[in-house]
């Protein structure tokens, strides 16, 4: 697995890496503005993407979107530069993931690492809750992937 990384500096690969994972995302349809990702490749393909978007540097929060079709793709290289970024490189204090109750798969993993849960009834539409996590700094940091 390797890591690759989008944003100003690389506007196509940034624009492939959110387009994977708005693809991947039910009811995200409308894609993402004014973002950042981090894509990971197995073997030159496409295989997962981080997307950095909602950013507000005044409260130091940032809302992370993200995708795979491989379940492998959770190294700790690649948590240590999704969750790098925004703690470490631009200074947040806090990520923040909106997940659907029905996507079992990623609240669980959300909980294994640590983010507190927050469910919102009806924020993905009339039928459907949505589990707002956020997850601090100091959570990150106390996480045992970042344990030698």
């Amino acid at each position: 697995m390797s890591i690759i990384w989008g944003g100003a500096g690389d506007p196509a690969t940034n624009d492939a890496v959110a387009g994977f994972v708005a693809a991947h995302i039910d009811g995200c349809e409308r894609g993402f503005a004014d973002f950042t990702t981090l894509g990971v490749a197995e073997e030159g393909r496409l295989v997962a993407g981080v997307v950095y978007h909602n950013y507000s540097p005044e409260a130091g929060v940032i809302e992370l979107s993200a995708a795979s079709t491989s379940r492998r793709w959770l190294t700790r290289p690649v948590l240590k530069a999704m969750f790098g970024y925004p703690f470490d490189e631009i200074g947040c204090q806090l990520a923040v993931l909106r997940v659907s109750e029905e996507n079992r798969g990623m609240v669980d993993i959300a909980r294994r690492f640590g983010f507190t849960s927050h469910r919102i009834p009806r924020l993905r539409g009339r039928q459907e809750a949505e589990i707002i996590f956020t997850l601090t700094d100091n959570g990150w940091r106390a996480h045992p992937v970042n344990r030698r």
